[in-house]
């Protein structure tokens, strides 16, 4: 029998073509920027997810090249509550949004805007 571990930071966060098509976007009008994910307390129930287009990431940050465009920096901070969480972009009706499916998320509050984790 063998041991395996788990290792969060390769597998932390990924990203639908649809949103990765939106970074793309976003960036054409910011070169030399990344897209960074974190999150923060905030809100009723008690996290909310922060997207920037940054210069630079913070010391610690998990780097992943997804094209030759886009950089995402993910928090290292942030990692135990983003892991696993997959980024999309969804339209719905004539808007467009980020859409966060994340496995770790188990309340949200009735506006979307916040939610807690198991």
């Amino acid at each position: 029998m063998s041991v395996e571990s788990f290792d969060p930071t390769s597998q932390a966060v990924s990203v639908t073509p649809a949103a990765l098509e939106h970074f793309r976007r976003q960036l054409t009008h910011q070169p030399g920027k990344s897209v960074r994910v974190s999150i923060k307390k905030s809100g009723c129930t008690g996290f909310m997810y922060v997207i920037d287009m940054v210069e630079q990431g913070a010391e610690g940050d998990l780097h992943y090249q997804l094209d030759d465009q886009v950089e995402l920096l993910v928090d290292r901070d942030s990692l135990a509550v983003l892991s696993g969480t997959e980024i999309d972009m969804v339209k719905e009706g004539i808007n467009r949004q980020i859409r966060f499916i994340n496995p770790n998320v188990k309340d949200q509050c009735g506006c979307g805007e916040s939610f807690s984790v198991s």
